[in-house]
């Protein structure tokens, strides 16, 4: 045999298992994606053109004349493997772009699928006459079989490919995969000048050498993506370590021993086959200790890197737990686990008092789900998603270190958040009663002369000799005294020291008190055109409760709820008891409150309304402070409208 044969043994032998790598790889990564779905296919094509072209060889070697139906089952694989490679690389490139959105659109896809999928069935119809008497065909050349046709469209897809690394390279992200899309675009160049030159301008000159040359080039972007996948974690396959490396060495051993076999029949004739298998067995323990050295150094600089990414990820997370927020903690940690880790997705659930149930029942147990604890107490959990089909030991690692350090950032976060609400808690109460200081110096220094000017107009409007005209203008002026009353007693009602403690609440009849607010406030509504209707259920429900505050509660609920309710609208005021409490509900259908300031209407003088003081609400919120209760409200109610104001109250005794 002359020495190109054992150079196409040995190309053909790496091109086959090169490809059964990167199926295994692939296989065993099981990403739920189109890429690594025609990738595959790419390679079982590859496959079928290096196995039929080893097979084919083989039999030249070991036999004067092939058998027809060896021969036969060669040629069917290997021009299998040829009639679908141009179309799946097309395929592949498309669905790469589709990834880095550089191809919008399905219909634009399919019209590119349809366009280079159709050849292929044209040209496995022109290769299946081939199979019935295939020992006139030429494996060193097998395309030159399928005729000029046939390099046109593998130098069309060719060019095509590397037009579309080309573009690649133009917006990676970095350097390395820049160089990589030159790399691979400088393949395909290269082979499509080597298909044009070997299948189309010279099909029938074509030379052993440059054909066996043409061969090996498939294989050197698969090498290189090897590299770029370790290096530079391409695809995201390069978390996948254990499994890279597990394919690795079961392909040198596959590698090995084909070799061992080789080598057996070369030394046939001088040294009997077992025993030179047996020498270069036994001669791999001399590689025991320097591989295990190498390894070794491997693991500790991968333990190394992880220990060194976790305690950065560590100090990230402790420099946002400072801020003490937990919901941007919580978010940060989402995204920056997702980031440094590169996962397809990472979710921490955080259990909060009482939850230990829905955190087990919610898939708890996953292989992908670390439990986050503390003093064997369980604070929550961290679920991620790798690309992948499983994560690496290394990244298994790497979450299990960080969740034993989350409890300290989240309890670290919890108290500077507690100490901030304190501060601010503090503040505002510093600020209210500096306030309610004013309001009440206020209040008191007007209501006097405001006192004695009414009482002055109203003795003047007694008068039979006062011109009507003047008359008019008393009476205007008594109405505004009146509103500026009504304003000055807010101020008052909010000055007034809470008070706390249930033996200084008392208690009252929710019932008894509704109905003296609606029989104040009932000359009002009909004023303003509003129907105001009560729907308190049940006699006798006593709240403890004073019924100085529940009426300042309801009234100023209900005269929100008047001034807000359209003419001819509605306010419904209603009290139910419910559980040991009596919730409180007064509704109407205005126009609601905008969502812009729905979380301010309790502050102080905050209002949005032209003349008033922004305190009735803030009345409220105080009173129902006092006697432990709570206010929730809903806006809008239905069809866009309306306010619901729901007060919940504690039931006396």
């Amino acid at each position: 045999m002359g020495s190109l044969v054992y150079i196409r043994l040995i190309g053909y032998t790496a091109g086959t298992l090169l490809q059964l790598f990167w199926m295994v790889v692939i296989l065993g990564y099981r990403r739920q994606r189109n890429f690594e779905r025609v990738f595959f296919f790419l390679c079982l094509a590859l496959f079928l053109f290096y196995g039929g072209s080893l097979l084919a060889l083989n039999a030249q070697i070991y036999y004067a004349a092939p058998p027809a139906v060896l021969t036969a089952f060669a040629w069917t694989a290997l021009c299998a493997g040829l009639c679908f490679l141009p179309a799946l690389l097309v395929h592949l490139h498309l669905e790469y772009a589709e990834t880095r959105e550089l191809l919008q659109g399905r219909i634009a896809k399919r019209l590119w699928l349809t366009a280079v999928y159709a050849p292929a069935l044209f040209f496995a119809l022109r290769a299946y006459p081939l199979l019935s008497s295939p020992n006139g065909v030429n494996f060193v050349s097998p395309a030159n079989s399928l005729g000029r046709v046939y390099g046109v469209w593998m130098v069309l897809a060719l060019i095509v490919c590397a037009d579309w690394e080309r573009r690649f390279g133009v917006i990676a992200p970095d350097f390395a995969q820049e160089l990589f899309h030159r790399i691979m675009a400088g393949c395909f160049g290269v082979a499509a000048i080597g298909v044009l030159t070997l299948h189309v301008v010279h099909p029938r000159n074509a030379n052993e050498s440059f054909s066996t040359a043409l061969a090996y080039v498939p294989i050197v972007p698969l090498v290189v993506l090897i590299y770029y996948v370790q290096k530079h974690n391409f695809l995201q396959i390069g978390r996948q370590r254990n499994l890279v490396y597990a394919v690795t060495v079961t392909f040198l051993a596959l590698l090995y021993l084909s070799l061992i076999r080789r080598v057996s029949i070369w030394m046939e004739p001088t040294i009997p086959p077992e025993a030179t298998a047996s020498i270069l067995v036994f001669l791999l323990v001399v590689f025991f200790e320097p591989l295990q050295r190498w390894i070794g150094r491997r693991l500790h600089e991968t333990a190394h890197t992880e220990l060194d990414r976790s305690q950065k990820m560590t100090s990230a997370i402790q420099q946002v737990a400072r801020l003490g927020n937990s919901a941007k903690l919580k978010e940060f940690i989402e995204r920056w686990v997702k980031e440094q880790i590169e996962l397809a997705d990472a979710r921490l659930i955080l259990q909060e008092g009482g939850e230990t149930s829905s955190l087990q029942d919610s898939g708890a147990e996953s292989e992908n789900s670390f439990e986050i604890q503390q003093g064997g107490r369980r604070l929550g959990r961290l679920e991620v998603k790798p690309h992948g089909a499983m994560l690496s030991g290394d990244t298994r690692a790497a979450l299990e270190f960080l969740c034993e350090q989350l409890p300290g950032a989240l309890d670290l976060c919890r108290l500077i958040e507690e100490k901030l609400r304190l501060e601010r808690e503090l503040a505002e109460r510093e600020r209210l009663a500096l306030v309610g200081q004013m309001a009440a110096s206020i209040s008191h220094n007007l209501k006097n002369p405001l006192g004695s000017i009414k009482t002055i107009l109203q003795v003047q409007l007694e008068n039979p000799e006062l011109p009507e005209s003047i008359r008019g203008e008393t009476k205007m002026v008594l109405e505004e005294i009146g509103r500026l009353s009504t304003k000055l007693n807010q101020l008052l009602q909010f000055s007034r020291p809470a008070v706390r403690g249930g033996s200084a609440i008392g208690s009252c009849d929710v019932r008894v008190v509704i109905e003296e607010v609606t029989s104040v406030l009932s000359h009002e509504a009909e004023r303003r055109g509003v129907r105001l209707q009560t729907e308190a259920s049940g006699d006798g429900v006593r709240v403890a409760v004073s019924a100085e505050a529940l009426n300042d509660v309801v009234s100023n609920l209900v005269v929100n709820a008047l001034e807000a309710a359209p003419r001819g609208g509605r306010v419904t005021v209603g009290a139910l008891a419910s559980e040991g409490t009596c919730v409180l509900m007064v509704e109407d259908d205005g126009p609601g409150i905008p969502a812009a300031v729905q979380e301010k209407i309790l502050q102080p003088f905050f209002t949005t309304k032209p003349q008033g003081t922004g305190l009735g609400l803030a009345i409220v919120a105080r009173r129902v402070a006092e006697f432990g209760g709570k206010v929730e409200w809903e806006s809008p109610v239905r069809d866009g409208k309306g306010t619901r104001f729901r007060v919940i109250l504690p039931l006396a005794g």
